[in-house]
């Protein structure tokens, strides 16, 4: 596997949302859980509605008219969420060509289209990663080494405008990626991360290009990618046989360093979520089978103590890497955690982990319910909320 398992036969992805400002008109009281099933054969995303206690209920499954990769990055990001008044949902499709994103519209659970990227827009190495701003939803295309710029249209449409190169300090291809407010900050396979202005809905490089602090103690590299409500602080999730995440300050609106942590006695850390209220980072330990939570402090950025769950259950059996996660609710600490579960082959599932925190200590154990199957995926790696967090 390379650089500590980030290279898998699966996709992958971190839900990515902002919130629009728009009055919604999607369903106030249905909340979903939505997956990028990655099917070479034909992709498609699965909808589960979200009940008690987080547990999770297979509602229906939409055909992205498009075809999965069934390999990629952990942490590129393959579903995109967004409150719009109609709610959209956002799925690439690494495997077509060339590479495109594929619109859903929630309110009524139906295919708004497939919007190709330009002829030589590719995702056929590791994956296309998707992330929303205020103007544009950016997709990362890690073969052809460009961020595809669309423009956000209604009813969850896309308009392609432009590709923008970009490659890491040592000229790998995008990992991991997050637009909040003006910037857009990106991860590279490489090991060093660099951010965009995105003020004008195209991205404009900051000038920030860096090897990250982590990649160099630790051998790794940052992948995934969060950031603060407040716009303060990156977060990375690093590709890395060690636990290690990264903290990394924007506030001036470009990166300022990058500062890494070991968090947790899991295994590899390419995932990371933010809790909606900002006092926890969770992490998707990839290569163990497990989650972390770490305390975060937003007023200093700097992580605190941990807590990591029990190995999930049946990894090594029916499933073999954990992957991207987002939380069940949009407030507090999120009462749960949802990760994908990789099948290696056979049907893949969605673990579902509950959160207890006193605000010193932490606790994350998994729901009787846990895995939901995703039978339409043999290699589960992403996942969105919907409605997402407001940030």
């Amino acid at each position: 596997m390379n650089r500590g398992v980030r290279l898998v036969c699966a996709a992958v992805v971190v839900a990515i949302v902002v919130a629009m400002g728009a009055a919604p008109s999607y369903s106030q009281t249905a909340r979903y859980v939505v997956t990028n099933d990655d099917n070479s054969a034909g992709n498609s995303a699965t909808f589960y509605t979200i009940g008690a206690g987080g547990a999770l209920s297979q509602k229906t499954v939409v055909p992205t008219g498009g075809f999965g990769l069934g390999g990629g990055y952990f942490a590129t990001g393959r579903v995109g969420v967004v409150r719009t008044p109609t709610g959209c949902i956002y799925v690439s499709n690494a495997g077509s060509s060339p590479g495109s994103v594929s619109g859903i519209v929630e309110s009524s659970l139906t295919l708004s289209g497939t919007f190709n990227g330009s002829a030589g827009d590719s995702g056929a190495s590791s994956g296309i990663g998707l992330a929303i701003g205020k103007k544009a939803l950016y997709a990362a295309f890690t073969a052809s080494g460009t961020i595809g710029v669309y423009r956000l249209g209604s009813n969850c449409t896309l308009t392609f405008k432009k590709d923008v190169v970009a490659s890491g300090l040592f000229g790998g291809a995008i990992d991991g990626m997050k637009a909040h407010g003006n910037i857009l900050v990106v991860a590279y396979a490489d090991g060093s991360v660099s951010s965009f202005n995105i003020s004008t809905g195209l991205p404009v490089p900051n000038n920030d290009l860096q090897q990250s602090s982590g990649s160099i103690q630790y051998g790794g590299a940052p992948a995934g990618v969060d950031i603060s409500q407040d716009g303060h602080w990156a977060i990375f999730g690093d590709a890395s046989g060690s636990p290690v995440i990264e903290v990394a300050d924007i506030s001036s609106g470009k990166i300022t360093g990058t500062t890494a942590y070991l968090v947790g006695s899991g295994s590899n850390s390419n995932n990371v979520w933010l809790s909606p209220d900002g006092t926890l980072v969770y992490v998707s330990n990839n290569a163990s089978g497990q989650l972390t939570a770490a305390f975060f402090d937003n007023s200093t950025g700097t992580v605190g103590g941990t807590c990591t769950s029990s190995v999930l259950k049946n990894f090594g059996i029916t499933w073999f890497f954990t992957g991207g996660i987002a939380t069940a609710a949009p407030t507090g600490t999120g009462k749960a955690v949802y990760a994908a579960e990789w099948g290696g082959g056979g049907p893949s599932g969605v673990g579902i982990v509950k959160v207890t925190s006193s605000g010193s200590s932490c606790r994350l154990t998994e729901a009787a319910g846990s895995p939901a199957s995703d039978p339409q995926s043999i290699g589960l790696l992403s996942l969105g909320v919907f409605p997402p967090r407001s940030f």
